[in-house]
């Protein structure tokens, strides 16, 4: 059945030999991306893995359907097939595929020509002068990627309840909004008592993908209930993988990755989410927010005691040892929110005898949270931005298109970029800033010649709209903010003592279901 495969691989441009000079300089770029290999682990895990569950059994039906939606102006991976020829041939190739991707799964055995990885590199600037100005852009077979798709889908229908809530990273009902919504939340309430204050740690990981041990990954996974027979699989596919460094028509020797996930791999973000489940708070007065790789601890702190947050700062730290992830601290950061008039100086959190920068500000998951929460900096982003792609609705408009067309545009790339967790931050937005983000709106309507929405009319129709989707799902961490009250018809209003606390997401959204009942 693999040479079932060949004919199509016999499509793919063919690369001279490397025999060049400048071979040496893509080996050692490849080593360069291989350093966090730390040996084989496949030889004491795959004994331990028996096939007792029933294997994934996939439909003509449902890979056909995922060769149809290929996007043709994605790169060609290390086999050098081109999308759109898998896309154009979904129909002809789909009974092949679909008994090659069974015969995998059934025998736990992924081909190798699937597994390899052709990295790209990419200069970060104009004069590149060390490897780590290079960044690298992994190519993986399309077919690979397809393959993926329909194992991440059945990964998602078979995830247990009780993973953690505050990881929001492919978790259905969830985004970076959710993330950040109840990271602020848990803050500004926190802050509505005396005497308190709030630190947060913005964790930074050198790699994370690539320094995933696939053993511990496996084993997380088995205790998660992960059928087995996938378990060996998923190790078959993440061990043994070819690796080589292409640049133009050059290629470095291939070496083979036994750590880590690949690059281009569709399901690196959603494994990685899986391989940090554990990864909890031990004290309820810490909270851990958890967005693929982008890792948030909030400490609360009390009548000026650090003691469980400095604490819990430590067992990260042992817990990074332990699952093999290096934390930068040099790019980790910390933003400290204290309203508190003559507090003394806060010391600074260490993380393995290193100080960690405290910061005024930080780009928390695309949106920019300042130490006083004042949204002047987000908002200030957000309308630059959106004034550079006013210049592109503006030539449109010379060149007498309709309007419908320009509010599609307008709606698409502008009202995006403004609206952007507009549920977030919206509520606590000055009335300078406000004015500055309706001028925005005033500009792009008179350019497109039609009537656009009001931004404060958006905003109040995104927090209903996401306060409903939380009431009908229980297992969101914020459900339990939604209660109705003894009749039925009304919710139970958030207890505020501050301003910036009655205009966050969360009480704003209870005044706004109750009006609308």
């Amino acid at each position: 059945m693999w040479q079932g495969l060949q004919t199509i691989t016999d499509y793919r441009t063919t690369k001279p030999s490397p025999t060049s000079s400048d071979v040496s300089f893509l080996n050692e770029l490849n080593n360069f991306y291989a350093r966090f290999e730390r040996g084989n682990p496949t030889t004491t895990t795959k004994t331990d893995v028996t096939p007792d569950h029933q294997p994934l059994t996939l439909s003509p039906t449902d890979v056909g359907a995922v060769l149809s939606r290929i996007n043709v102006h994605k790169a060609a991976g290390p086999d050098g097939i081109p999308g759109r020829v898998l896309r154009a041939c979904s129909g002809e190739l789909a009974g092949v595929m679909t008994d090659i991707f069974n015969l995998s799964l059934a025998h736990a055995v992924v081909p190798a020509c699937f597994k390899s990885t052709s990295i790209v590199p990419i200069p970060k600037n104009s004069n590149p002068s060390s490897l780590n100005d290079y960044r690298p852009v992994a190519l993986t077979p399309i077919i690979t990627k397809c393959l993926e798709q329909l194992v991440l889908a059945h990964f998602k229908s078979c995830l247990p309840p009780t993973l953690d809530p505050h990881q929001f990273a492919y978790r259905q009902n969830r985004s970076t909004e959710d993330a950040v919504s109840i990271a602020l939340h848990s803050v500004l309430s926190h802050l509505d008592n005396n005497n308190t204050y709030a630190r947060m740690l913005f964790i930074d990981f050198s790699s994370a993908f690539n320094t995933i041990l696939p053993s511990q990954l496996i084993r997380k996974l088995t205790d998660l209930g992960i059928s087995s027979l996938i378990c060996k699989w998923l190790l078959d596919f993440l061990t043994n993988r070819p690796q080589h460094v292409r640049l133009d028509n050059r290629c470095s020797s291939t070496i083979t990755m036994n750590t880590g996930v690949p690059q281009g791999c569709v399901m690196s973000p959603f494994l990685y989410s899986l391989f940090t489940h554990d990864c909890r708070p031990a004290d309820g007065s810490n909270t851990i927010i958890k967005f693929a790789d982008d890792t948030t601890v909030i400490g609360l702190i009390s009548d000026n005691d650090e003691a469980t947050y400095r604490e819990e700062v430590d067992r990260l730290a042992e817990w990074c040892d332990t699952n093999n992830l290096l934390l930068n601290t040099e790019k980790t950061k910390e933003l400290i929110v204290d309203y508190r008039r003559n507090a003394d100086p806060h010391p600074p959190i260490h993380i393995k005898g290193t100080a960690v920068e405290r910061v005024n500000s930080f780009k928390f998951l695309g949106v920019h949270i300042s130490e006083d929460l004042i949204w002047t900096t987000n908002c200030s982003k957000l309308v630059k931005k959106a004034h550079q792609r006013l210049f592109f609705l503006r030539t449109l408009r010379k060149n007498h298109l309709s309007s419908d067309i320009l509010v599609n545009f307008y709606r698409c790339t502008i009202e995006s970029i403004l609206t952007n967790c507009i549920t977030v931050w919206y509520g606590n937005c000055s009335a300078s800033d406000r004015k500055a983000l309706q001028r925005v709106v005033k500009t792009a309507q008179r350019i497109a010649g039609a009537p656009l929405p009001a931004i404060k009319d958006i905003y109040r129709k995104r927090c209903l709209k996401r306060a409903g989707k939380i009431i009908r799902d229980p297992s969101h961490p914020s459900h339990g903010l939604f209660t109705l009250l003894p009749s039925g018809r009304r919710y139970r209003s958030l207890r505020t003592k501050t301003t910036r606390y009655r205009n966050s997401f969360f009480p704003t959204a209870v005044r706004l279901l109750n009006s609308a009942s």
